[in-house]
């Protein structure tokens, strides 16, 4: 069975439930999307329903085609929409993939729900694909997401300069996390005995 079809089990805690979308889920996130300080480093801007139309569209598109498993991510404890997260450049040959395409909505930071997500995420990886490595990227300017990925134990490796254009045109620079096979089961305790989060970071 390929990444992309193990990927897409549902992982649930405690705290939140994550499931692979499904074209229903359209307008349970389009209500938590709808604020621009989400996307203020993102590559691509949602101000107008049709903006968020076409960013749904495109992670159904890639999740058919195997390009990527985009997670619905639900709060348990409000029983509501928080965001998305997805697993993707997945390359199964050289046991890598990154989690990306994080975002959450800005009554959901600040809860751990993000947190939360790359720990399921992050276990799935290494217990269920059996990953060597899993990736983060995330804008150079992004300095509260890089402080989560830091958070979270992921070891800052460097920046590519003039990675991608960005809205507005200027070029990021994009800078790369990781988190390696043999660093999860420490890094996994520790996350593990620290349930309370303060002032969670942006998600990258």
């Amino acid at each position: 069975m390929t990444w992309a079809r193990i990927a897409g089990t549902p992982l649930e805690n405690d705290h939140v439930l994550l499931r692979p979308i499904v074209p229903g889920d359209r307008e349970a996130l389009r209500e938590p999307a709808m604020d621009p300080r989400i996307w203020r480093y993102f590559v691509q801007r949602i101000e107008t329903d049709a903006d968020f139309d076409a960013f749904f569209d495109a992670a159904l598109t890639d999740q058919d085609a195997g390009r990527r498993v985009v997670h619905h991510i639900i709060d348990k404890s409000a029983g509501r929409t928080a965001g998305s997260m997805s697993f993707c450049n997945m390359a199964e040959a050289d046991g890598r993939l990154e989690i990306g395409w994080s975002w959450i909505g800005t009554r959901f930071q600040g809860q751990g729900v993000n947190r939360w997500s790359k720990f399921l995420m992050l276990e799935h990886a290494f217990t269920r694909l059996g990953a060597e490595r899993v990736e983060f990227k995330t804008d150079v300017l992004n300095l509260q997401a890089r402080r989560g990925l830091r958070n979270i134990g992921a070891t800052e490796e460097g920046t590519l300069r003039s990675f991608n254009p960005m809205p507005g045109g200027r070029r990021r620079d994009a800078v790369y996390y990781s988190v390696l096979r043999g660093e999860w089961p420490q890094l996994r305790e520790q996350l593990l005995v620290r349930p309370k989060v303060i002032q969670q970071p942006e998600p990258a």
